[in-house]
Order: C-alpha cells, then sequence, then structure tokens
C-alpha cells in the first residue's frame, strides 16, 4: 500500500489541539515516524497546500471528538425512520434480531429507548417502575451520551422506582416534591433501558415486555394528562446507526452542531470545525475537493480508531487472558464526575468507545460489567472459518445473568441475516457439564450434539467476543473467579 509521510500528531500540535506530550504516549496507537497508511483503495491523501493539510487534520480530529455526538445523531434518525421522534419510547417487543444494527447491542433483554428533546416542551418525565415483576438495567445520557446518572435497582431510585424529572440547561425553578432531577447541559438526552428477564422461554420474553411498558416518558407539563406515553415499535424494521466512514459522517456531525447548545469544554472546536465547512447557524455545504479530503480523513481516522482498539487489549482484566474491559479508568472517573477535573477530559477514550459501543454508565460494575475479546489462545484474530471453545467455569458471580455474544468485528454489530448471536446462562436448552460449568462454541457448523451451546460465525470474516455479566457480585472483581481464553478446535 501506498504511504504518506505525514504528522498528523505534529499538525495537531500546531493547532494547539494536542500538547506535544502526547506525541510521544501515543507513538505505540499512531506509529512512530507517524505514517499514515491508506484504506484498502491503496490510494493516499496528497494535499496540495497546507490549507489542505490542515483541512485533512482538524476532519481527523472532528471525528474523534464528534464521535459520542454522531452516534447519538445516527440512532436517533434511525428512530425517525422506524416511525418515532423524539419524547416517545421506542420499544423492540422481543429479543432483537440482526436487523438492530446498533453498535454491539444485548439481544439477552428487552431494549427501551426513549429519545428526548426539552428545549421546547421544558421538564420531561421519566417514570421507572419498581422492581417487582421486573427489573429494568440501564441509564440517562445527555446527547453526548455521558450518564446524567443510573436508574432502577442500581441507580438512583435503589429498585423502588421513581419519577426521572429531566431538566433543560440552566433550568432554575424549583423541583416538584416527589422527582428525582437529572441535571442536563443539553436540550437533547436518552435513555437505553433494559429489562431483564426472569427466565429465557416465551414467557419469561412476555413478561419482561408487560414490565417494559409500565416504563412512562411525558413532559411534566402534562403529568395530570390520562393518556401520556407515545410508543414506537421499532421490531421488523431496520435499524441501522452503524458509523459511516465517509461524507455521512460529517453530514451528521453537522446536524450534531446545529441540533444543540455548544457546551463551554468544547467551544474550543469551533473554530476547527468551520475549517471543515461546519459551523452553527449555516448550511453544511463543502466543494467537490473539500468532500474529496474529508472522504480520505474520515478513511484514515478509521484506521487510527482501529489501531487504538487493538491496543485496548494490551492490557487484560484477568492476567494471562485476551478478555479486557474496553474502557479506561480515567474516562470511567471522568463519566462519574461530569468530568469536573479540569486536567482531565479524555476525549480521545471518547471517541474511540462510541465506535463500538453506545451508552455510558454513571457507576459502572455494580449493574453490569462488559468484557471483549478479539483474539484467541494463541492470540490469533477470531476467524468466522474456524472452530473455536470457552469454558465458562461454575458459579459465575452474578446476581441476574450471564452471557456472550458474537459481533461482526468488521463494524461492531451483529451479523446480517443470522438468527442466533449468543448464549447465556438463560438459554433455553443450555447444557451444562457435570460440574455446572458451560462450554460454548463457535464457528460456521455447530459440534454434533452441542447446537444447544452454539453461536454461529460468518465464515467469510472476522469476529470479536463480548462477555456481560449483569449484577456482578463484588467477589466479581476480586477475579477469584476467571473467564479464560477462547480456544481453536478442530
Amino acid at each position: 500500500m501506498k504511504k504518506l509521510t505525514f504528522s498528523l500528531l505534529s499538525a495537531l500540535v500546531i493547532m494547539g489541539m494536542l500538547p506535544v506530550a502526547c506525541t510521544q504516549s501515543n507513538q505505540q496507537a499512531t506509529n512512530s515516524t507517524a505514517t499514515i497508511v491508506s484504506d484498502s483503495s491503496g490510494t493516499a491523501f496528497k494535499p496540495a497546500n497546507m490549507k489542505e493539510q490542515m483541512i485533512y487534520s482538524r476532519a481527523i480530529e472532528a471525528a474523534n471528538w464528534g464521535m459520542s455526538a454522531v452516534n447519538f445523531d445516527l440512532m436517533v434518525e434511525a428512530t425517525k425512520k422506524a416511525g418515532g421522534n423524539y419524547n416517545q419510547i421506542t420499544i423492540w417487543p422481543g429479543l432483537l434480531d440482526w436487523m438492530n444494527q446498533t453498535i454491539t447491542p444485548n439481544p439477552d433483554v428487552i431494549y427501551v429507548m426513549p429519545f428526548v428533546n426539552t428545549e421546547k416542551v421544558g421538564p420531561m418525565v421519566l417514570e421507572i417502575p419498581p422492581a417487582d415483576t421486573g427489573t429494568v438495567v440501564g441509564s440517562i445520557m445527555d446527547r453526548w451520551q455521558m450518564a446524567m446518572d443510573d436508574v432502577g435497582p442500581a441507580g438512583l431510585d435503589k429498585g423502588k422506582g421513581g419519577k426521572y424529572l429531566i431538566l433543560p440547561p440552566g433550568y432554575k425553578e424549583p423541583i416538584p416534591a416527589g422527582y428525582i432531577p437529572m441535571y442536563s447541559d443539553t436540550y437533547l438526552s436518552y435513555s437505553l433501558l433494559r429489562v431483564v428477564l426472569k427466565s429465557g422461554d416465551k414467557k419469561g420474553i412476555d413478561n419482561a415486555v408487560a414490565y417494559a411498558k409500565r416504563i412512562q416518558l411525558y413532559p411534566l407539563s402534562q403529568a395530570n394528562a390520562s393518556s401520556k406515553t407515545i410508543w414506537v415499535d421499532a421490531s421488523g424494521k431496520e435499524y441501522n446507526s452503524l458509523i459511516p466512514y465517509d461524507l455521512d459522517f460529517y453530514k451528521s456531525l453537522n446536524r450534531a452542531v446545529q441540533d444543540d447548545i455548544w457546551l463551554t469544554k468544547d467551544q474550543a472546536m469551533i473554530d476547527p470545525l468551520k475549517y471543515i465547512g461546519i459551523e452553527k447557524g449555516k448550511p453544511f455545504n463543502p466543494d467537490a475537493r473539500t468532500k474529496e479530503i474529508l472522504t480520505y480523513a474520515i478513511r484514515d481516522a478509521k484506521i487510527w480508531f482501529k489501531q487504538r482498539f487493538d491496543s485496548l487489549f494490551d492490557t487484560p482484566f484477568y492476567e494471562g487472558t485476551n478478555w479486557a474491559f474496553p474502557v479506561t479508568e480515567e474516562f470511567g472517573r471522568g463519566v462519574k464526575s461530569n468530568f469536573a477535573d479540569p486536567n482531565s477530559y479524555p476525549t480521545d477514550m471518547r471517541g474511540l468507545l462510541y465506535t463500538f459501543i453506545f451508552f455510558s454508565a454513571k457507576h459502572a460494575g455494580e449493574g453490569q460489567w462488559y468484557l471483549m475479546a478479539i483474539k484467541d489462545k494463541d492470540n490469533q484474530i477470531l476467524n468466522g472459518s474456524d472452530n473455536y471453545r470457552l469454558h465458562v467455569p461454575a458459579n459465575v458471580p452474578v446476581r441476574q445473568y450471564w452471557s456472550i455474544t458474537v459481533y461482526d468485528a468488521a463494524v461492531h454489530a451483529f451479523i446480517r441475516n443470522f438468527t442466533r448471536f449468543n448464549r447465556s446462562s438463560q438459554s433455553p436448552g443450555l447444557q451444562k457439564n457435570a460440574d455446572g460449568s458451560v462450554d460454548i462454541y463457535f464457528g460456521p457448523k455447530a459440534p454434533e450434539g452441542k447446537e444447544p451451546n452454539w453461536i454461529p460465525t460468518n465464515p467469510g470474516g472476522t469476529f470479536e467476543l463480548m462477555a456481560r455479566f449483569y449484577g456482578p457480585d463484588k467477589t466479581f472483581f476480586t477475579k477469584e473467579w476467571k473467564l479464560g481464553n477462547v480456544e481453536k478446535v478442530q
């Protein structure tokens, strides 16, 4: 492949967007020679002058800075295509299938997603039912997907249920009695709510859906109305919010800038975005050459994201394995404090994170915990044409359930047209070993007699795994129980 000898990090230092020290700490992820390799097309960006070089550099930084907002915007656009809108609740009244083309979704729960806009209607009420016939795990987030707080047993209501009051920026009015205030810095927000099944059979699913329908969303001004919540059924429709690594990315980023207010901590991006044609109150209409440069930039940004994604697994959760928790401690602290530390604003981790997930939890580890793996025991990428086994030891330290899910590594989503993506402790017919442990199998075909424990893979691609642990006990984090590596088998 052709290479472009162009120091991206040096350009960002010149722009004042990265300190010189960052060029040292990030050398491994970006290559010490700062050589940018083109995508599979075999072509590389060749700037005609400094202006073009800076458009390219700023476009890459814009992709990193704006990824979580673009991720949010794409879900809103998918919701609108499914017939929904803001201040309504989108629901999948059944377990997700491949038509839900979001990033690493959970196929073991009932998904409920309220999208909120308080700009014109004022405070919005999100009612969470008590954890009686069902349980909700989830968070309320701003348009940057930063958690205001969690809900349900692991959230502020502690399983008693509650009326969460989502407030517009700068809201000064007294909070009515009986409401839990959620102070948002943005007009737009959403909640990712997952209703946990008590069993994986049809009865368990039906009961979870009935419980989900007890969730309510309405303006505070309509609190006394008889019919308040608008529901949108997104099942049976392709709901695609995958990150587009082409010009559409910047169109989405422009919508994000136009749709909400600037946060003070992000105002340093106003001028860099103007340089690539994105300016609040003005149309995004780049000329032909700028479109070409932006296309090069987002393709190379994708390479940069992939390099950093792979490096997340350099620090495993369990020593000697390839399982990693894909979020840095700094980012976790930032979410908990709403980035209150003036010396920390981990936009690099935020940008990377929202290339392969959506949503954030205020208190990670209390309601759920996630681990990912992209390689087997021999440190080889998981190949869809090969066969593998994962041994899940007995007595997994969780209060609710555990699961293992396969995703298409190229897009971090369900494999298209497949009908099974996971196995969990609640999967009907799951086979257990005599000691209570479970063996999960991956490959193009099920091993003989092991079909209940098998997750299919696409022989034409690579895959990645996410292990979910809902309601992890404190002992989970002492690591006395340990999930081993995926092993290749014949």
